[in-house]
């Protein structure tokens, strides 16, 4: 059962941000980085004398990342195709979510971050859109486009664009799983786990992606229709290719079936689609990270009371928040620092370890597996990490 006052508490806070929102109006705003106070002011930022380094850019277009902004400056581009555990608002309507990752953005990365809301659903449009702008920008942050369109939109773009293309609902959802669960299996002394992850789109396919790579797991996938499995016909083209590469007993059922004896649970799907009996079926002292928004698979009292050792939700206001704002702000900060071409797994794996190593042995408890969301140093350390791997990995341009 659900603490009394829990529900009441979370309708208050979503009337109080639409009464704060009124009051905003709008969360992010232009401030100019040159004050211009007099003739000579005026004619070195703006004309005559700007000529100079446009005519310098134009015969070097990348002196645009030393003569402007564009070296610390990304967009937040969604169609609005699925905001936030809200579905298919439209992009309007996906605008606050945006300009909420763009404080975020500025607030724990300096990152200059703007929101772009584009009014078409089709991959083509969307891709020669962000192509056409790319000029501006020194990185590309995807945020909120639906699977499996998200995955050829992203693919196009990292292949065709010389910036960072990150679409965080995959990729920071990744790396920030793959940190708690660092942390998780540590604190449990877990060495080997069974991880079964409930929701098949584009979060849970990356998530189980970056596991694999990282050798951390080989994850059960399970969606709507249940158990992912080779042969299946109703499966998309992503998720065939993930029955090919897990799932290789060929399990069949749900997800109730998927979690008897596993170790580990990673919902990355919708509300209360998880029960105690399920948790209680898991193996000794499983890990539950119950991701989904706003409402869990599984609520954090209902899921420690079925047994889970460690529980992770998406809420702030219970131990363990999951929330991509660690890996973001940071991970950008690192790519933009030493000019990467992209975003590459060296750098996603140095994000993720950064994140965990936040948390020493002697701070590390079932309540405590991941740094808090507003701890700079935590940003910083990530930042730190994913320079360091990009110089690394070969990708950093400076």
């Amino acid at each position: 059962m659900i603490p009394a006052g829990i529900g009441e508490k979370t309708v208050d806070l979503r009337k109080q941000s639409l009464r704060q929102h009124a009051l905003w109006r709008g969360k992010i705003e232009i401030s100019p980085r040159v004050e211009v106070d007099g003739r000579e002011m005026l004619s070195l930022a703006y004309t005559p004398g700007v000529a100079e380094p446009c005519l310098a850019i134009a015969q070097d277009a990348e002196k645009s990342f030393d003569l402007t902004r564009r070296w610390n400056t990304v967009p937040v581009i969604t169609d609005g195709s699925a905001v936030l555990g809200l579905g298919d608002i439209g992009p309007e309507a996906g605008m606050p979510v945006m300009e909420g990752k763009c404080v975020l953005f500025k607030q724990f990365g300096g990152v200059d971050a703007f929101p772009l809301c584009i009014r078409s659903k089709d991959p083509e449009e969307i891709v020669r859109t962000i192509e056409l702008l790319a000029g501006s920008f020194g990185g590309i942050n995807l945020e909120d486009i639906s699977a499996p369109r998200c995955f050829e939109i992203e693919r196009r773009l990292k292949r065709d664009l010389d910036i960072p293309v990150f679409h965080d609902d995959q990729h920071g959802t990744a790396v920030v799983i793959a940190a708690a669960l660092i942390n998780a299996r540590r604190l449990l002394s877990k060495r080997t786990c069974k991880v079964v992850i409930n929701g098949a789109g584009a979060a849970g396919i990356a998530v189980a992606k970056f596991l694999l790579r990282l050798g951390m797991a080989e994850p059960i996938l399970c969606d709507r229709g249940g158990i992912l499995c080779e042969g299946d016909g109703a499966l998309n083209e992503a998720q065939r290719e993930m029955a090919g590469v897990t799932n290789r007993g060929r399990m069949r059922g749900d997800l109730a079936d998927a979690l008897r004896g596993a170790d580990v649970l990673i919902g990355l799907s919708g509300p209360d689609c998880v029960t105690e009996e399920m948790v209680a079926s898991m193996a000794k002292d499983p890990i539950v990270f119950a991701c989904a928004n706003p409402t869990p698979e599984i609520s954090y009292e209902r899921a420690k009371a079925a047994g889970a050792a460690v529980v992770g939700t998406g809420s702030s206001e219970k131990p363990n928040q999951i929330n991509n704002v660690l890996v973001f702000p940071g991970i950008f900060r690192g790519a933009l620092d030493v000019r990467a071409a992209e975003i590459n797994f060296e750098m996603m794996r140095a994000a993720a370890e950064a994140i965990a190593a936040c948390v020493p042995d002697g701070a590390l408890s079932a309540e405590h597996i991941l740094p808090m969301a507003w701890e700079k140093s935590a940003h910083e350390a990530v930042a730190a990490a994913v320079s360091k791997a990009a110089r690394d990995s070969g990708v950093a341009k400076r």
